[in-house]
């Protein structure tokens, strides 16, 4: 496990769990804030990752969390996440180091805009540090019926799917193909609203999303892989973000 790394902002601070207690706080709270109530979500992929607490600093409660597992290169993909739903061998070649963010939540009960902006800052340091060329991973939308998202798959069909040299291919048994189903133009101002704002915050940073999205009971959610590649994120918004990570 790496050195923590540390942000603080206003109320909030940012850090890397240090042991098997932070873990367990992480899974609690993606527990509440996936399927509701008191538990813990947990899987095989978290011994593997690093995971980011962001606490108020006064009361030390969580907030907010996501697990980070880094792999070398896009040759190791396949041991990734992602890699359960989506059929990702046209990203073997791709160079350098790779993260896969997944599991990101904020507490139900947090509405505070400024947990974001930490988190963000914090995974910049953490992308910066390691070098990471693509941070990919899996984005939701609540639910497992396409028709109310139509308008968002529809923006993203038109102006976010991925280059074809990484398009990720169908893997998954049951899969909403919008990007050959949809016809309708799409409302703009309906697709931002209903759009997740983890993947809002992907798209402005140039990223690009898979031509289907899978349908998964178990989590009851309809995700699209999504892939930023680093270089390609806007100078503009890497200013912000750095700015914030300082």
């Amino acid at each position: 496990m790496d050195t923590v790394c540390m942000i603080s902002k206003g109320q909030y601070t940012a850090r890397l769990a240090e042991g098997p207690q932070d873990v367990a706080r992480a899974q609690a709270l993606r527990f509440a804030a996936f399927h509701g109530g008191v538990g813990r979500d947990c899987d095989g992929f978290d011994a593997r990752c690093d995971h980011l607490l962001v606490e108020d600093a006064g009361t030390r409660e969580l907030v907010c969390t996501c697990r980070m597992l880094t792999l070398h290169s896009g040759a190791e993909i396949d041991t990734s996440y992602s890699a359960q739903f989506y059929d990702l061998s046209a990203l073997h070649g791709f160079e350098g180091p790779v993260v896969e963010m997944g599991r990101f939540c904020v507490h139900p009960a947090s509405k505070d805009g400024d947990i974001l902006r930490v988190a963000w800052a914090a995974l910049t340091q953490y992308v910066d540090a390691r070098g990471v060329t693509l941070l990919f991973g899996c984005t939701s939308f609540d639910g497992t019926e396409h028709a109310p998202y139509d308008d968002a798959f529809a923006v993203l069909k038109a102006r976010h799917l991925a280059p074809a040299r990484w398009l990720p291919r169908i893997k998954a048994p049951n899969v909403f193909r919008f990007a050959a189903r949809l016809r309708r133009k799409p409302d703009a101002k309906r697709a931002m609203q209903v759009m997740p704002p983890l993947l809002r915050t992907y798209l402005m940073m140039g990223g690009w999303v898979s031509d289907h999205a899978v349908v998964d009971p178990q989590m009851n959610t309809l995700h699209v892989f999504t892939g930023v590649e680093i270089g390609a994120i806007p100078d503009a918004r890497k200013r912000l973000l750095r700015a914030v990570a300082g």
